[in-house]
């Protein structure tokens, strides 16, 4: 069916984009637990999980700049315990209702070409050393990939035969014959059989036939974005622009994705006919590098008018703003950005750099951005927050935090 170009402005489609990722809501007043996890990952569908642990590990962030403090160990049990959460390759390695794993499963039988590198090389050249590996997990038990490497770690290879395991264990995880059960303190993924680690109900669920299931990743996707183009739908699951193509168009046909024109934008878009359009955002939230409204960075841009790259693998003296650096959006825009680091030793969250956009009044952001800094040290248990590096932003900030404005 033909159905009419809606053309909207492009602050409405920022606001829906942050109405639909969780940020047109008041942070709960009370304790949040179980109930508002679930539905924010519900809401998010994609939680993207990073090694990188200098403020904190990476998946805990999302749930804290929507909701405010929160016990880290609830959402754990949520992936560890009752696996109402469980881990694939969706954008990346990331944590997802576990309603969604059926719909995944295309890409688990593809794995012989969806997957990559040492995986599907340890598949190819020693598949007898994988189905052992199988086969040992299903007789003995969950298992981690260390203790590969525990069991000998001396002899002449091991370090070629630990990788090989851990490689061997990844293409397994991959396939979904395998899945992970818990995370240890170390943030060591304990792999399982899936059937011994999913609810019954996800593991005796049918399985849809592509193209079903790759029109449900989009419809996802749609509900998570608010509002989007063909490049931003697809890059949410990481699907090929063939089949991304192919789901927007029927699912548009069926009247489930509205096509629209966002002004400012130069390409088509599509929206969510059931999308919030609230006439305003009044949210305060430090975002992750990896959190969904900011992982694609030319989407960044168009919402926002904000350039940003991740600097991690950045040599220090080429880093224009920091490491880890963090968004702040306030209200419906982001106006500054800092580099964060959880001094844990000395108890202390270290503001490494601060840096606000043009345009943005200094000190009413460093007013609400302290106060927001105030609150992630706390959430982290850490005693103070301090200003520790440079930026257009610093100074007026350290006066926000009640310290001497720094000087280097």
């Amino acid at each position: 069916m033909t159905t009419a170009v809606e053309r909207l402005p492009a602050a409405l489609a920022r606001r829906m984009a942050l109405a639909a990722q969780g940020f047109a809501e008041p942070r709960p007043g009370g304790v949040v637990g179980t109930r508002q996890l679930r539905r924010t990952a519900e809401r998010l569908a994609v939680v993207q999980i990073d090694s990188v642990n200098v403020l904190s590990r990476s998946h805990y962030l999302p749930f804290f700049s929507r909701l405010g403090p929160y016990d880290r160990t609830v959402l754990d049990a949520l992936a560890n315990r009752r696996h109402d959460l469980f881990e694939y390759w969706a954008h990346e390695a990331s944590f997802l209702p576990a309603r969604l794993q059926p719909s995944l499963r295309w890409r688990m039988d593809a794995a012989d070409r969806e997957a990559w590198g040492s995986m599907t090389r340890v598949q190819r050249e020693r598949p007898e050393f994988v189905a052992a590996l199988l086969a040992r997990v299903r007789e003995e038990g969950p298992i981690r990939a260390s203790q590969l490497q525990e069991a000998r770690p001396n002899r002449p290879g091991s370090m070629w035969n630990w990788h090989a395991g851990k490689a061997a264990l990844e293409y397994l995880f991959f396939t979904g014959a395998l899945t992970a059960r818990a995370r240890t303190a170390g943030f060591e993924r304990v792999y399982d059989l899936t059937e011994r680690v999913l609810p019954a109900a996800v593991v005796e669920a049918p399985t849809p036939d592509r193209a079903e299931a790759i029109r449900e990743l989009v419809r996802t996707a749609a509900r998570a974005l608010g509002v989007a183009t063909e490049t931003d739908l697809r890059d949410y699951f990481r699907l090929t622009p063939t089949d991304a193509r192919t789901a927007i168009a029927e699912l548009a046909d069926a009247g489930e994705l509205q096509p629209v024109e966002v002004a400012g934008w130069e390409r088509p878009a599509w929206a969510d006919p059931l999308a919030r359009r609230p006439r305003w955002v009044r949210a305060r939230a430090l975002l992750s590098p990896f959190d969904s409204l900011v992982w694609e960075r030319p989407r960044v841009e168009r919402l926002f008018g904000f350039r940003y790259r991740l600097e991690i693998y950045t040599p220090a003296h080429k880093r224009v703003h920091g490491y880890y650096v963090l968004p702040f959006l306030l209200g419906d825009r982001l106006v500054a950005r800092v580099d964060l680091k959880a001094d844990r030793q000395a108890g202390v969250l270290r503001v490494q750099a601060a840096h606000a956009e043009p345009g943005v009044d200094h000190g009413a952001v460093a007013a609400e951005l302290a106060a927001e800094l105030r609150l992630v040290a706390g959430w982290l248990a850490l005693e103070d927050v301090a200003v520790a590096g440079p930026g257009d932003l610093a100074p007026a900030l350290a006066g926000a935090l009640g310290a001497p404005a720094p000087s280097w």
